[in-house]
């Protein structure tokens, strides 16, 4: 047999999958987390680490590093490697720096909140649709294997029709000097709950109360209440004055209740067989009408197995999968828009003292509506 029947014989190869080339925008505090991921896996190629101070960018990437460090993102736009951007910038920034991204035609992904506007995020949505462009948000959280689970069982219709969801969220935090609490803590719990809820379950409004004991100039505690398009409810609350660390989310429903403790490393997720239960009259008998209609349920406690796997690598992986398949991302632009929505409204409840005020979102998210409230808001 000679060297071209051997050839022949040969199965082809399936061709490699080149990985996709990637600049990061921001050495600040979230840059380098990004820029771990992003070297740590085979679906990237870090090619650009930009930041206003170079010499931060350089300290980021170590002394040996072959990723450029530069302080002008012009220059970053215009290499033709670079496939994707990953803005990590102060959120006051995120309209220009991912509007310049998209025009450039790089895919984006954007540290949460998308916007510091629903207008501004709009915007952003609509330009990577014109283009046919991934726009990511990066809502960390919706990447831990516990929030994964949560969304699996309650997508599966394990916990029943969801009755309620109560999320805290309290420390003896930080208190930041350019905005409230609402806005440093509850796009967490927020996008953890446009993230877990099914397709057809939506908040639809929401009312928000808060205060400023310490005189801070920015309310300090927020508790939210958000009205779902079932009926059902759910409540956030926030705080940077609690003397204890509080990070837990319980999400009640018609067969089960689950209650996630993140701080609880051995039991992190817990889902309990116990609630109650209500008996329709026509159930039953005559006798039995003169009793309550009310019984409770106590069974089984199960904690399901959860994976070890770093958020951040997910996330990273979930942003190269989207644009490869051509698919919006798990946390795509209009889940943060969505957020945006709801954390515009809750501001103008808590400027009419507790209000109820009307979500933007709901309903039709088609990308008709982006383009129109993009330019209706411009």
């Amino acid at each position: 047999m000679n060297d071209a029947d051997r050839a022949e014989e040969r199965p082809e190869r399936a061709p490699t999958r080149q990985p996709l080339g990637v600049a990061v925008i921001g050495a600040g505090y979230w840059g380098p987390n990004l820029v771990r991921n992003f070297q740590a896996g085979d679906r990237f190629r870090l090619r650009w680490l930009c930041d206003l101070d170079v010499t931060r960018a350089q300290r980021v990437l170590g002394g040996y590093s072959t990723v450029q460090a530069t302080a002008d993102y012009a220059e970053v736009l215009a290499d033709p490697a670079v496939d994707a951007v990953a803005v990590a910038t102060p959120a006051g920034t995120h309209l220009d720096v991912a509007l310049a991204a998209l025009r450039a035609g790089k895919h984006v992904l954007v540290e949460k909140p998308l916007a510091t506007t629903y207008a501004d995020g709009a915007r952003l949505v609509a330009e990577a649709e014109e283009r046919g462009l991934t726009l990511m948000c990066d809502h960390t959280y919706c990447y831990t294997p516990a929030v994964a689970k949560i969304r699996e069982l309650v997508h599966e219709g394990a916990l029943g029709d969801v009755h309620y969801v109560d999320s805290v969220r309290i420390n003896l935090g930080l208190v930041q000097k350019d905005i409230d609490v609402l806005w440093d803590l509850a796009p967490h719990d927020l996008s953890i709950l446009d993230f877990i809820l099914p397709e057809h379950v939506e908040p639809v409004a929401v009312a928000a109360h808060g205060a400023d004991p310490i005189g801070a100039g920015r309310d300090c505690i927020t508790y939210l209440t958000l009205q779902l398009s079932t009926g059902a409810i759910a409540h956030v609350h926030v705080n940077w004055l609690s003397p204890t660390k509080v990070r837990t989310t319980m999400v009640g429903g018609s067969k089960r209740t689950l209650i996630w403790d993140d701080l609880n490393p051995a039991q992190r997720v817990a889902v309990f067989d116990r609630g109650v239960d209500l008996a329709t009259p026509q159930d039953l008998g005559a006798d039995e009408r003169r009793e309550a209609l009310i019984s409770y349920r106590s069974g089984d406690m199960i904690a399901p197995a959860l994976g070890e796997r770093e958020a951040l690598r997910a996330m990273v992986d979930e942003f190269a999968a989207a644009i490869s398949e051509r698919r919006a991302p798990l946390t795509d632009g209009r889940a943060g828009l969505r957020v945006l929505d709801i954390l515009e409204a809750a501001s103008r409840s808590l400027a009419f003292r507790g209000a109820v005020v009307g979500l933007r979102t709901g309903g039709d998210r088609s990308p008709r509506n982006a383009n129109e409230a993009a330019g209706e808001r411009r």
